[in-house]
């Protein structure tokens, strides 16, 4: 009378291997995480109601002003369509700017996708040496 402690056998409570996977459990997981996320995103998309005023153009006449723009290209260095150099960059924004404080201004960089990184931080790297901070970067077309 021994007992048979291994598998194999064609016992009666032989299951055999089974290597089937068990999905129930995991549709069930994912059913509560889907009922949860749909309870909770309504919760999390509040919004605040708003009385905006309406935009209001500028009069007829008014003269806009135009935003002034330094194009870096591989030809050269451009303030709008006047070509300067990087050593004469500051005096000929100052001159094209036309203000009391021309460091006070917003100037507006755009650049070639050709341009490389060192000629653009150079730019940078000058303009802000002069005391220009408000710079803007434009990736398109005004």
């Amino acid at each position: 009378m021994g007992a048979k402690l291994g598998g194999g056998g064609g016992g009666k409570f032989d299951l055999g291997q089974n290597s089937d996977i068990n999905v129930t459990p995991f549709v069930d997981v994912m059913l509560v995480l889907l009922i949860i996320f749909m309870v909770s995103i309504p919760a999390a998309t509040v919004s605040i109601k708003l009385d905006l005023p309406p935009a209001i153009p500028p009069p007829p006449g008014t003269k806009i002003e135009e935003p002034t723009l330094i194009n870096i290209q591989v030809a050269g260095l451009y303030i709008g369509d006047q070509p300067t150099t990087l050593d004469t960059l500051p005096a000929d924004l100052a001159r094209k700017l036309n203000k009391p404080n021309p460091t006070e201004e917003r100037v507006y960089i755009r650049a070639d996708r050709t341009v490389r990184y060192g000629e653009f931080m150079s730019v940078m790297n000058t303009l802000q040496g002069n005391g220009y901070f408000q710079v803007a970067l434009i990736n398109e077309d005004l």
